[in-house]
């Protein structure tokens, strides 16, 4: 199904929200009932959240095709491993725009509305959603940037080898622009790509490794600055 530029992407979109919203209110309303001791009226609620979560769960897949497993044991690892980044760079994707956008806007219109109990809450999940995106971009590091960190070391092996043949080494793609220079951390392989900057730690993207200051420390292993050399990438052949 082709959903780019469709109203049908943009319906399911709100679908989902709403079959989404259904479910977390329902769960809500049935742990009130059940505080008011009507187990059977909070029985009911929880069993129309599941039947909403269902929906919600058709609609995504509708949405993201690419993330839907029909048979786990016909994928490959490296098919296994795209569909976790994927749901790892989904996730990141919204976590990031809750702190940077959405809870800041929603917090200046409580305080305008003078609404300090609803500030309160919006500051505190602006921090909590913070906190997430950090957690999920670490695992994005810890195991999206597997293949990068394993063709930069296949790299290092294939150069020494073929220096004992007196193969020359394959050209590098060298960058003279800092701000597309990356540099790779030679105590856990984690790379600093300046395109992205590391917004967790305070480094907004756009920011040239030069430019970090010295305090600053990998968001991996907590390396220091110094450990980081540049990373070049073999031109293809």
């Amino acid at each position: 199904m082709d959903l780019s530029n469709s109203n049908t992407a943009k319906n399911l979109s709100e679908a989902f929200a709403g079959e989404s919203m259904a479910n977390r209110k329902y769960l809500f309303f049935a742990e009130v009932t059940r505080q008011l001791g009507m187990t059977e009226v909070s029985k009911l609620f929880r069993e129309t959240a599941n039947q909403e979560t269902e929906h919600a769960f058709a609609h995504f897949r509708l949405m993201h095709p690419e993330l839907v497993v029909d048979d786990v044991a016909s994928l490959s690892e490296e098919q296994k491993k795209a569909i976790a980044a994927r749901c790892l760079e989904l996730a990141i994707e919204g976590e990031t725009y809750e702190y940077t956008t959405m809870y800041p806007e929603f917090t200046e219109a409580a305080r305008t509305d003078r609404d300090h109990k609803a500030v309160v809450e919006f500051e505190a999940q602006q921090a909590e959603s913070r906190e997430h995106a950090q957690i999920f971009r670490k695992a994005a590091h810890n195991f999206g940037l597997l293949t990068p960190i394993e063709h930069h070391h296949a790299n290092q092996y294939t150069e020494a080898l073929q220096a004992l043949e007196g193969v020359a080494p394959a050209p590098k793609a060298a960058s003279d622009n800092p701000a597309t220079q990356k540099w790779i951390c030679r105590q856990c392989s984690m790379i600093y790509d300046p395109v992205e900057g590391d917004p967790d730690s305070g480094i907004a993207p756009g920011t040239a490794f030069e430019a970090i200051p010295e305090d600053w420390h990998c968001p991996i292993c907590n390396a220091s600055k110094k450990t980081f050399v540049p990373y070049e990438e073999a031109v293809a052949a």
